[in-house]
């Protein structure tokens, strides 16, 4: 995947079969406050650290209290940031409170080299030049992005998007056949960006080729699946899965007291390829398991 450039707050990132899917970019002064709030967390650490090399120096010597504070000091300025990353997926605390996340240049979420390369270019981009280089860089790109994300390939979203900014959420019917099913799905770990790339692809689903449409389909509900439990039932084509969980996930948030805001339009017409699996009630014939079976399909979470 690839991304496009486009306008200064918005990600466009483009799929090898020129598929768009749009993000928000996050705006400098909010990530200015991410990053004020990490390194009050990186600060209180670093004064802890000098506090116990000074007492180790008192109790033994000076070489091993600067051995001790040098493997500290890396270890809170690139170990810790790296760490908070790569097990959150992109949120650090200031991020967190700040309604950001980093993710790939394609949107995927980042893993552990990413989340590497970004904490140790901070060296550059901060520590070093006292913010200089990582702020010149921001204001120098399309996209904010200081001179650790041109290594990583990574860029900051808003993960938080205004309502009035916000693409309009799809309002589907939920296929009878997995209203079951739907009602047992644990959501909690689902990110908005997942959520937002899913709904632009069910939109736009009916103007892409057919080839192009299935590829795409199948690759959001694997990154879908990944966050989701449990499997969906064996057979479920990729689009009936992601408009099930977009529908449910809609239902949800209307009963907690925020109900999306949403388009009303008509669910996507499934390509010959999906059209013979579509599911029917369980224990049919239609691809759906009934009892005794499996749950399972081609972008099932692993097990």
């Amino acid at each position: 995947m690839s991304a496009q450039p486009g306008d200064y707050t918005t990600l466009v990132p483009v799929t090898g079969e020129a598929v768009a899917l749009d993000l928000r970019l996050a705006e400098i002064p909010s990530r200015m406050l991410a990053l004020a709030l990490d390194l009050v967390v990186q600060v209180a650490a670093l004064m802890v650290v000098v506090w116990f090399s000074v007492a180790v120096a008192t109790q033994t010597d000076s070489a091993a209290a600067a051995a001790i504070s040098l493997v500290s000091v890396v270890a809170i300025i690139v170990g810790l940031p790296t760490l908070v990353e790569t097990l959150s997926r992109g949120r650090s605390l200031g991020k967190l409170a700040a309604g950001l996340r980093v993710v790939r240049d394609d949107g995927g979420p980042v893993r552990f080299r990413h989340a590497f390369v970004r904490a140790l270019f901070m060296l550059v981009d901060f520590w070093i030049s006292s913010g200089a280089v990582g702020l010149i860089s921001a204001l120098a790109s399309s996209r904010s992005k200081r001179l650790g994300d041109h290594f990583a390939g990574t860029v900051v979203i808003r993960e938080r998007v205004p309502v009035a900014s916000a693409v309009h959420q799809l309002a589907y019917a939920m296929p009878p056949a997995l209203e079951g099913w739907a009602a047992t799905l644990d959501l909690t770990r689902l990110p908005d960006v997942t959520v937002l790339q899913a709904r632009q692809f069910l939109a736009r689903a009916a103007s892409i080729a057919p080839g192009v449409r299935t590829t795409i389909g199948q690759q959001l509900a694997a990154e879908v699946a990944s966050y989701v439990t449990p499997p969906a039932p064996l057979g479920t084509p990729p689009e009936t899965y992601l408009l099930t969980v977009l529908t449910e996930r809609m239902r949800r948030a209307s009963r907690a007291g925020t109900p999306p805001r949403t388009a009303a339009l008509p669910a996507p017409a499934v390509p010959a390829a999906e059209a013979s699996t579509w599911p029917g009630p369980p224990g049919t014939s239609s691809g759906v398991p009934g009892a005794g079976e499996t749950p399972g399909g081609p972008f099932a979470p692993p097990r």
